[in-house]
């Protein structure tokens, strides 16, 4: 059975106003359950990352000032939230749900987070709405437990995952890929092991052949043993910070030929959501859902 990390605490509170569509983080299991493609029993709810996992991928001091709520005013305004005790709970939950999930896609194929994807932030740094980078604490969780030797992080939301290149620029067992808006947030870029960067209002044949031809690049020089996916949908057209031309049938043909990869190869993934800030949050809704649709005919 396919699951899904899903915790009500995904949905936290923020100022009126705030520009990060929250509501999503309900709305998309909503509408999963509402149309039949998963049952309550694909949702599972995450417990608290422990702290010494954190610390496989975070400094100490960093982690602190989260904890304790002392992070300086200048990085909490890098980060975009205001900080509290529960959006730091809020984040031990999600990165919780994406370790849980490399154990549940390690048995069945796939597995989701409902939120996670929080690349941008790094080893000692938060920023653009991320405090602690999931998809990178789980595997550096993984080669710590020895679990795999070679990962493949895949990034397709349109902002670099810049985070995730700087926590793994000297660990040759994680490769990471990101493709992303070259001139987009963040305009000071890290190195990640395999770079795409794309020029403005790109449509989708062409997006499209060039994720094919990297994908490829990407899975032959990591030869993974497991696969992290980011399946960000700030790629469409629609998207307020977006700045490419995506429609949502090639976003869904994006998320197909990652998730086909990983099926015909035997490899593992699990997918966290990442970002997307279409006017219309139901555009946002749809395309998330469409990854999760595409899984469920794949995987089951």
């Amino acid at each position: 059975m396919i699951k899904i990390a899903w915790h009500p605490l995904y949905a936290h509170p923020l100022p009126e106003g705030h520009r990060f569509p929250m509501l999503k983080y309900e709305l998309i299991p909503g509408q999963l359950l509402h149309e039949g493609t998963i049952d309550k029993d694909n949702l599972f709810s995450p417990n608290l990352v422990d702290e010494d996992i954190i610390l496989l991928t975070h400094d100490a001091n960093y982690w602190r000032q989260l904890k304790e709520l002392t992070l300086p005013p200048k990085e909490q305004r890098r980060i975009g939230f205001p900080l509290n005790a529960q959006l730091v709970e809020r984040e031990l939950r999600i990165t919780q749900g994406t370790i849980d999930g490399t154990g549940f896609a390690i048995k069945n194929g796939i597995a989701f987070n409902a939120a996670g994807g929080t690349h941008h932030s790094g080893s000692n740094w938060g920023e653009g709405f991320c405090l602690l980078n999931d998809q990178a604490i789980a595997a550096n969780y993984l080669i710590n437990k020895k679990l795999v030797d070679r990962i493949l992080i895949v990034d397709l939301d349109v902002h670099q995952g810049n985070g995730t290149a700087e926590i793994f620029r000297n660990e040759p067992r994680v490769f990471t890929f990101s493709m992303h808006g070259d001139k987009n947030f963040p305009f000071r870029k890290e190195i990640s092991d395999l770079d795409l960067a794309l020029e403005d209002h790109i449509g989708d044949d062409e997006y499209l052949s060039l994720l094919e031809v990297n994908l490829k690049q990407a899975f032959e020089k990591s030869n993974p043993e497991f696969v992290f996916y980011l399946a960000g949908v700030d790629v469409l057209s629609t998207d307020k910070l977006g700045k490419l031309s995506l429609t949502k049938a090639a976003c869904k043909e994006r998320d197909r030929m990652v998730l086909q990869a990983c099926k015909s190869k035997g490899v593992p993934l699990q997918v966290s959501m990442g970002g997307g800030y279409s006017a219309d949050i139901k555009d946002i809704v749809d395309a998330h859902c469409n990854t999760y649709r595409l899984a469920f005919d794949l995987f089951t």
